[in-house]
């Protein structure tokens, strides 16, 4: 898609959005997570799409696929770079590069249950990000934008209401 196909798709949108506020807010596809073996999981999605997570070998997986803090990362990373796109298109700004790099601390006391008072995802994450554009114009604030209508960095970064239903366990 170009950055003219991307800058009309979202007028749409929004011009779509702006007549029918109350489809603006809807339920996400659900992820569907099944333990197979050891500590390898299958996730399936929307359309039956799949991933596969493992866990490394120094705690019990095969390490055979990316943990799901690394695809916490890639979906970081990814709509990041997505959302850049998007706001570029919506200026008008034709980038020839986007590279997002997100990595994070962790502990693993946390995610071992060593220590109660030590969290057990990322103490904290961060992007590096490459950016480039045919003609001078502010990607700081392109990017900035971006960040702030970023989805998932916008769930990382606040408290998102979390609740588990256990349903159909056996005692």
């Amino acid at each position: 898609m170009t950055t003219t196909e991307i800058s009309d798709a979202m007028s749409r949108a929004v011009d779509y959005l702006s007549d029918h506020r109350s489809e603006a807010k809807y339920t996400d596809s659900a992820a569907t997570a099944v333990l197979e073996d050891r500590l390898r999981v299958t996730v399936t999605g929307p359309d039956d799409s799949k991933l596969t997570t493992d866990m490394p070998k120094s705690i019990g997986g095969r390490g055979e696929s990316p943990s799901p803090g690394w695809f916490l990362r890639a979906a970081q990373a990814s709509c990041l770079a997505s959302l850049i796109g998007m706001e570029a298109a919506r200026a008008g700004v034709v980038l020839t590069r986007v590279e997002v790099v997100v990595d994070s601390e962790s502990d693993d006391y946390g995610i071992l249950g060593m220590d109660d008072s030590v969290p057990a995802g990322p103490l904290r994450s961060k992007a590096r990000i490459r950016i480039e554009a045919e003609a001078p114009t502010d990607l700081s604030a392109l990017v900035d934008t971006a960040d702030r209508h970023c989805p998932v960095t916008d769930a990382v970064r606040r408290a998102v209401p979390w609740a588990i239903e256990l349903v159909g366990s056996a005692r």
